[in-house]
């Protein structure tokens, strides 16, 4: 089981800046994909952003450009650096992690850490 903790989530003004950190408890090449979701009050959960294994990154149309994903293997932590936040950026940011095991994928969450634009 892949243990998850966020952090650096809180209150910025519109067109600011913060960096969200995701530390695993596991090693991030046993980790298919980590991942950033992102969920709105009254909205579902959606992705943000991805990186794979091999570095690969994906991210949504509303955040390109703004959000960079990206990995320290020595630290098994994931990042993501908003910048140009806007108020529709608020939501509870929560770390996701998918890892394959004989054969099955599992999906495992952080607890979530909270984002606050202010217009």
């Amino acid at each position: 089981q892949v243990r998850l903790v966020e952090s650096g989530g809180g209150l910025v003004q519109a067109g600011g800046s913060l960096r969200l950190s995701c530390a695993a408890s596991e090693r991030l090449f046993r980790i298919n994909t980590m991942g950033w979701y992102r969920q709105a009050p009254g909205k579902q959960r959606e992705l943000v952003a991805a990186i794979t294994s091999s570095g690969s990154t994906n991210y949504a149309d509303s955040v390109k450009g703004r959000f960079t994903i990206s990995r320290d293997n020595a630290r098994s932590t994931v990042y993501l650096q908003m910048s140009s936040l806007k108020p529709e950026d608020t939501a509870d940011y929560y770390c996701n992690a998918e890892q394959t095991t004989w054969g099955r994928t599992y999906a495992y969450w952080g607890q979530g850490t909270q984002v606050t634009v202010s217009s």
